[in-house]
């Protein structure tokens, strides 16, 4: 029995730019094509994989669950259409999150899974079956060599999570960097649920500093490229601006004095109110040029952690007192 639509109830939000729209997907759920050469990219309109096609099997980028089997029936497509072993001998991980590598255990038998050294600490850590550990591990660099094919895998610091990863195809005038630039659309909740805020500010600029054309970037339902980080990196310039500015604005006092005994509820409406006018003109600018920037929740919860971060992170939280 099929669940109820709540219709009406939902909110409607504006159209998405023409450019922000995907490829189509085929009968299965799924688009599988060609970045460069024998490169390739899967994508169901939310999440994406890579995948190389060598002389003696096939390298895999990320093992989305969403995507799941089609992972399987996207590589034996292609193989077969070029004549090359379908066997996946390599699977590496950009980083030890579920939702881009939960269906790694579907790629048993005889495979390498490849990854940083901290995938590795945290996915002993969480001990789910579904994402074997990595056996071959790194700690900054590390040159993936395979059936006449190279990958440069880096880790530049923490960002997105403490062990994602940059994965660099120089053969393929490519970059896949997951989780930080969406192609065309802004980021979720807290900057794409980002652990380490100024590490995620910072990625784009040494995403850039790489060759590339191409740009494989884990969601959504087209390949990014450098114009989109370009705006990516001015719609996060807007905030922290719009942050600083309603930081040094918003006036504490009068929430502090009307709640009295209640600091929590003074933090609560001192902070809503600095958010509030700092996410404020950023969703106003950005709606019609990026995806879901009118929904609201996106953008204010990005301001928020931004605006903490500039308190806490980059400093002073506020004056010192005599």
């Amino acid at each position: 029995m099929s669940a109820p639509v709540p219709g009406g109830d939902l909110p409607e939000y504006a159209p998405v730019p023409q450019s922000s729209l995907g490829v189509a997907l085929n009968e299965q759920g799924y688009y599988v094509g060609r970045v460069e050469r024998n490169l390739y990219w899967v994508t169901d309109g939310v999440y994406q994989s890579a995948f190389l096609t060598t002389r003696d099997g096939v390298v895999l980028f990320d093992a989305p669950p969403s995507i799941g089997g089609n992972l399987r029936r996207a590589v034996d497509e292609i193989a077969a259409a070029n004549g090359v072993p379908a066997t996946v001998t390599h699977l590496v991980y950009s980083h030890h999150h579920a939702d881009h590598g939960a269906a790694a255990s579907l790629f048993g038998g005889d495979i390498t899974r490849v990854g940083h050294e901290e995938t590795r600490r945290l996915l002993a850590r969480d001990n789910d079956p579904s994402r074997p550990l990595p056996e071959v591990t790194f700690t900054d660099r590390y040159t993936l060599e395979t059936g006449g094919e190279r990958v440069q895998l880096a880790w530049h610091g923490s960002n997105h999570s403490p062990d994602n990863i940059y994965i660099h195809f120089p053969d393929h005038d490519t970059l896949m960097f997951i989780d930080v630039v969406n192609a065309g659309w802004v980021p979720i909740y807290n900057l794409n649920l980002s652990e380490d805020v100024q590490g995620y500010i910072a990625a784009p600029d040494i995403a850039l500093s790489y060759p590339w054309t191409h740009f494989i970037c884990g969601h959504l339902g087209r390949l990014a490229t450098r114009d989109d980080v370009a705006v990516h990196q001015q719609y996060i310039a807007d905030i922290e601006a719009s942050s600083r500015q309603a930081l040094q604005t918003v006036n504490p006092v009068p929430y502090y004095v009307h709640y009295a005994q209640n600091a929590w509820a003074g933090v609560k409406a001192h902070l809503d109110e600095v958010t509030e006018r700092a996410a404020a003109p950023v969703i106003a600018k950005y709606t019609g040029v990026l995806a879901a920037a009118d929904i609201e929740i996106f953008t204010r919860t990005t301001t928020f952690a931004i605006m903490q971060s500039l308190r806490l992170d980059k400093g002073p939280s506020g004056p010192v007192h005599p």
